[in-house]
């Protein structure tokens, strides 16, 4: 018996370990690297922690319960019951006070994290409002004050796809203030490189800041069930320096799109301004 858990044991972990040095966000990994933004570190760091914390945990209780397996389990001959109470209170004060100190300091490490991510006292040096819609999105560029609004992608599984997803723009090396909000449903705005995403809610602004510090052309998608064609509300981010963000701004004022698209329209609406704004 002893021999067959301690088998079970052991397959367990090898498959946790091998798991663990696939690649890929399908399968758990993270697909970042600490220096994409000045917050991904910091994540990286959480989510290590949070692991190796979590494996010290299980290793003590498996260990706890192998040990009470061989020590405590029944011998032949042995046909006395066991004492069925018994007190010991340094065991008591043990398992009582450990997981609280355990708990307390991942809380606190926890926290420390998130008050880091989610501070948004910068100055920033460009505000972009996002809008979450069924199954686009739209980009107000606030500090320049110009738009761009997004048709829904039409995943046919042929090539070029990408180029005709939504493009958000963001200049390397600066503070980026993201005002998410939605047309519609719940939307979840994520950007997997950059190892964070917020929800876009009806009636409620969310509020985050980044730092891009890498450039180059990352993924965007939502995370949140949020209808039938929930799949196809991707788009794309191009991290560029200063002189190609400004470039980009110009061209969307030199094609119009001037101001900031408002919330008062609905998700169809948006949709028909933005195929004439194409079209022009």
């Amino acid at each position: 018996m002893l021999r067959r858990t301690l088998t079970a044991v052991a397959l367990a972990g090898a498959a946790t370990l091998l798991a663990g040095c696939s690649t890929g966000i399908e399968n758990g990994a993270l697909p970042s690297t600490p220096e994409i933004t000045n917050h991904t570190g910091t994540i990286i760091e959480l989510w290590n922690g949070s692991w190796i914390a979590a494996l010290a945990v299980g290793v003590v209780t498996w260990g706890l319960i192998l040990w009470a397996v061989a020590v405590y389990r029944k011998r032949k001959d042995d046909d006395k019951l066991p004492k069925q109470t018994r007190a010991n209170v340094p065991l008591e004060l043990m398992y009582t006070i450990v997981p609280i100190v355990m708990i307390g300091v991942l809380f606190t490490w926890t926290v420390r994290g998130v008050w880091e991510i989610k501070d948004t006292s910068a100055e920033p040096d460009v505000e972009i409002q996002v809008i979450g819609k069924q199954w686009a999105w739209d980009f107000n560029y606030l500090t320049d004050d110009v738009h761009s609004i997004g048709v829904q992608a039409q995943l046919t599984g042929e090539e070029g796809v990408e180029e005709t997803l939504p493009t958000l723009y963001l200049p390397v090396g600066e503070v980026v203030e993201f005002h998410l909000d939605s047309r519609d449903v719940i939307h979840s705005f994520w950007i997997p490189a950059f190892l964070y995403k917020e929800d876009t809610i009806p009636g409620k602004t969310n509020v985050f800041q980044v730092i891009p510090q890498q450039e180059g052309t990352y993924q965007g998608k939502c995370a949140e069930l949020c209808g039938e064609y929930h799949a196809s509300m991707l788009f794309n981010v191009e991290v560029v320096d200063r002189a190609e963000y400004d470039a980009y701004i110009e061209s969307l004022r030199a094609a119009g799109q001037t101001g900031a698209i408002g919330l008062e329209y609905s998700r169809d609406q948006a949709v028909r301004i933005g195929i004439e704004e194409g079209e022009e």
